[in-house]
């Protein structure tokens, strides 16, 4: 979801350094990219050990779902090349499904702010016991749209993500956000969405 499919990453980088400098602490890009797949808890104890203070890791968390679900609420953008392929998805009829490291507040509010309904269903964070990096998340939606996962393509835009997607043996279309992602048997590597569509996803995995 985040930084593949909308353009919330600049609203996470502006409320991560928000947090940090409330308690007197830097955040950069690198900070960000450490971050970036998530899963949440994981940028509360970041900005816990930044800030000096291990006991807010998890009020940190909340705090930060808390901020980006009010952001979200009130609209996001795609970014480039995504909502012409989802509506390409949607007229040929192929099942599609959102699976996000995300909260399920942040992921509620970020489609809310679509204004259409692109995917079948959605995936947040609280609805696995393992999260992205673990393959959980994709063989979950595997099941909801009963298809075997190794026919899935997952698109990915975080190592964390791709780590989670190869685990569970789909086909992974990355473009790379902040983070180099390399190519491998069933991944294929794309530096934006902009112009793909569903046939040459099929051409490029020979399907």
């Amino acid at each position: 979801m985040d930084g593949l499919s909308v353009d919330t990453e600049p609203m996470w980088l502006h409320t991560e350094v928000e947090l940090a400098k409330e308690y007197g602490a830097d955040w950069s890009l690198a900070d960000q990219a450490h971050c970036l797949g998530g899963p949440m808890s994981k940028v509360g104890i970041h900005l816990a050990d930044k800030s000096n203070r291990p006991d807010l890791a998890e009020w940190f968390s909340d705090e930060m779902v808390h901020r980006m679900a009010q952001r979200c609420s009130h609209g996001v953008g795609f970014m480039p090349g995504v909502e012409v392929l989802l509506n390409e998805i949607l007229e040929l009829g192929i099942p599609v499904g959102l699976v996000s490291a995300s909260p399920r507040p942040i992921v509620d509010a970020v489609l809310n702010g679509l204004g259409k309904s692109y995917y079948q269903f959605s995936i947040s964070a609280a609805d696995v016991s393992r999260s992205k990096p673990f393959p959980d998340p994709y063989l979950l939606a595997a099941d909801k749209l009963n298809v075997e996962i190794s026919e899935c393509i997952v698109l990915e835009d975080s190592a964390t993500g791709v780590a989670s997607a190869t685990a569970a043996r789909a086909y992974v279309v990355a473009v790379p956000h902040l983070v180099p992602i390399d190519a491998a048997p069933r991944r294929i590597v794309l530096k934006t969405l902009e112009n793909v569509s569903v046939a040459l996803l099929k051409d490029k995995f020979s399907r």
